[in-house]
C-alpha cells in the first residue's frame, strides 16, 4: 500500500510526460529534494491535463499515472514557491477539484446532554 503520510511536493515546473522513474528521480534531486526523508512527488504536463505522482517505497519507487478525459488539473504552476500538499488536498487535486478553495471538513462538535 502506497503511504502518503509524508509530505506531498509538487514540482514547480511542466514535465514531459514521457519520463518514468529514473527521469522524474533525477528531477527531484535536481530541485534539492530527496528520498531518504520519504515523501510523494507530483508532477505535471504543461496542458495539466496528466499528472504523475512518484513515491519510494522501502523496496523500490511506485509511480501513478492519471490522465484526465476532460478539462485539467487546478493547479497553477506560476509560483517559484515550494508547493506542499496535504493529503486530503492531494486527493480533491487527482478528483478534478480546487483545492485552494476548499476547506477541509471539521469533525462534529460533541455535545453532552446531561
Amino acid at each position: 500500500m502506497i503511504d502518503v503520510a509524508g509530505r506531498i511536493f509538487v514540482y514547480t515546473s511542466y514535465v514531459d510526460m514521457r519520463k518514468s522513474i529514473n527521469g522524474l528521480s533525477i528531477l527531484v534531486h535536481v530541485s534539492g529534494h530527496d528520498f531518504d526523508g520519504g515523501g510523494v512527488y507530483v508532477f505535471l504536463n504543461k496542458a495539466r491535463d496528466k499528472i504523475k505522482i512518484l513515491v519510494k517505497e522501502n523496496n523500490g519507487f511506485v509511480l501513478l499515472y492519471k490522465r484526465l478525459d476532460k478539462g485539467n488539473f487546478k493547479l497553477s504552476l506560476l509560483s517559484k514557491t515550494e508547493i506542499v500538499l496535504t493529503s486530503q488536498q492531494l486527493r480533491w487535486l487527482l478528483d478534478g477539484l480546487d483545492y485552494l478553495k476548499l476547506t477541509p471538513a471539521q469533525s462534529p462538535k460533541i455535545r453532552h446532554l446531561f
